[in-house]
């Protein structure tokens, strides 16, 4: 299996808090449609297939984190893109900033091809303004060969035994950061209540003093050289230690797991939007959307396609094999508005602590 390089999945914008947003220009292109996207998120030769399946060439452009096309967006109104890939509460965000382009589900026929559950998820339930393009859960990444005791809890990690400390990693990003504690103390993934978010926090300092970093990027890799023996990890990018080493294991902790979802929004700023659902509807395809199933090693809210995914491939990596209905029991992360800004104090302060 060919895998693509991994994206840092930054998560960390308020539909209020936006200060930040950069004065970029958008991007100049002579291509009927422009997608910014991660980079790897789909096939290489894939607006290629989209021109000679529709006659409407297109340009991809690179975004690398969340905040990074966001800033982009919201400097410029949206003017210059036409299909934009963000996470969720991303979509969320655009939305109530009136950014994005109600899709036109006459236009998108391949929108059959979802499961009814990712017609009904929370941030936008009927697909009004996003479509979704791969989903998943963030869980325990470790090494089965390694740990003497298989890991089933939050508290594994954030209150491990002494043969594992100096040998964790959690992830960086404030989100997924704080739900490991919301989910330990058994909190919402979106809890904002103060006294319940300062037991978060407190424990979450508590955890920092065991671990041996903060890591968005190459946990896994960790992983794979022993350094690391358990780590917080997004479920495809545990399948990529899985692809180096057949000794890692993933497991969702009995305490639970987000449920994260990155999605296809087009933008209202667009002057071809008839062309950007006629790429949504492409990309939306069972083949096309099976490749970024085998590829990225996400799982797809895409039916037939992961219905087509070979009994070998479910077999390597049983993550994805993971029954839709038990996927979407987990809470769904949401934009919490306001209340990101007391995220970030709160992981400036818990990064800070001695």
């Amino acid at each position: 299996m060919t895998a693509t390089t991994p994206r840092h999945r930054s998560l960390k914008i308020s539909s209020i808090a936006l200060g930040f947003a950069l004065a970029l220009s958008a991007p100049a292109s002579a291509a009927d449609l422009v997608i910014s996207n991660w980079d790897g998120y789909m096939a290489p030769d894939a607006m290629a297939a989209f021109k000679t399946a529709t006659g409407v060439s297109g340009e991809v452009v690179v975004h690398a984190t969340n905040e990074e096309i966001m800033g982009k967006l919201v400097a410029s109104g949206g003017k210059g893109y036409d299909v934009v890939f963000v996470s969720s509460p991303f979509a969320e965000v655009l939305n109530k900033l009136g950014l994005t382009e109600p899709i036109d589900h006459a236009k998108v026929a391949n929108l059959a091809n979802l499961y009814p559950e990712a017609t009904k998820l929370p941030h936008d339930v009927g697909n009004a303004f996003s479509v979704p393009y791969t989903w998943g859960t963030t869980g325990l990444c470790y090494r089965s060969d390694l740990v003497k005791v298989a890991p089933t809890s939050w508290s594994d990690l954030l209150a491990p035994s002494d043969d594992l400390k100096g040998k964790t990693t959690m992830l960086a990003t404030d989100r997924w950061l704080l739900a490991a504690g919301q989910l330990d103390k058994g909190y919402s993934v979106n809890e904002t209540d103060p006294a319940k978010m300062a037991e978060v926090k407190d424990l979450l300092i508590s955890a920092k003093k065991t671990l041996l970093a903060y890591d968005d990027t190459t946990f896994y890799s960790k992983l794979v050289s022993g350094e690391a023996l358990l780590v917080q990890a997004w479920d495809g990018w545990c399948n990529y230690g899985i692809a180096e080493k057949p000794e890692i294991k993933y497991v969702i902790p009995k305490e639970g797991s987000d449920l994260w979802v990155d999605t296809m929004v087009v933008m209202k700023a667009s002057a071809n939007k008839d062309a950007a659902f006629q790429f949504i509807n492409f990309m939306l395809d069972a083949k096309n959307h099976a490749w970024a199933a085998q590829n990225i090693d996400y799982k797809v809210p895409n039916k037939p396609a992961m219905e087509s995914l070979p009994a070998d491939f479910l077999a390597k990596f049983p993550n994805m094999a993971m029954p839709v209905a038990d996927l979407v029991k987990f809470e769904q992360l949401r934009d919490v508005g306001d209340a990101q800004r007391d995220y970030s104090k709160i992981v400036s302060e818990i990064k800070a602590a001695q």
